[in-house]
């Protein structure tokens, strides 16, 4: 077994860690400073790094450059499940606020259907209304018209009884 495997998973390192911050301050950040820069050294820097003064310590280095690259690794690992966890609480969100508008259109819909049935059902009373005053009206233009038919029944008879008796008058002889 090895070491590894005994002691359980490593430790993921902070933002701060490793040896690219060694020798600084927890909060101090790394300074252009050559003196003070362990580890690699990236950037407009043109002179090359000095040749190791032991045997065995390009190994040291490249050690030094691993832990530096792991600790990169873990924390562009950590900034993309942030990212992520970050996308995942927006889309949850959206989620909600469909959810919300859903609910919101229902329960709009609700209340239009409910106010379209009042109105329905107050149209329907004034349609009953108005049917029952056209009703009386037409009633009314019934005996009216009944009427005027007995009149004008009354008064063709008087036309013919004074056309009668004008025929009376007329006929008679002169005595």
């Amino acid at each position: 077994m090895s070491r590894k495997e005994r002691e359980g998973p490593e430790p993921e390192p902070e933002v701060g860690d490793g040896p690219f911050y060694e020798g600084l301050g927890r909060d101090e950040p790394p300074s252009e400073d050559p003196d003070r820069c362990v580890g690699p050294v990236f950037g407009p820097r043109t002179e090359a790094l000095p040749v190791s003064p032991w045997p065995g310590a390009e190994a040291v280095l490249d050690g030094q450059a691993s832990r530096y690259f792991a600790s990169l690794d873990a924390n562009i690992g950590d900034l993309q499940q942030r990212a992520q966890q970050l996308i995942d609480r927006v889309n949850d969100s959206r989620k909600e606020d469909h959810t919300v508008m859903s609910g919101f259109r229902e329960s709009l819909l609700m209340k239009v259907s409910g106010l379209a049935e009042q109105l329905e059902e107050r149209l329907f009373h004034l349609y009953g209304l108005h049917n029952e005053l056209i009703q009386e009206q037409l009633q009314e233009l019934a005996e009216v018209m009944e009427r005027v038919g007995t009149a004008e029944a009354e008064l063709r008879q008087v036309c013919r009884t004074v056309e009668a008796a004008y025929r009376d008058l007329c006929l008679q002889p002169e005595t």
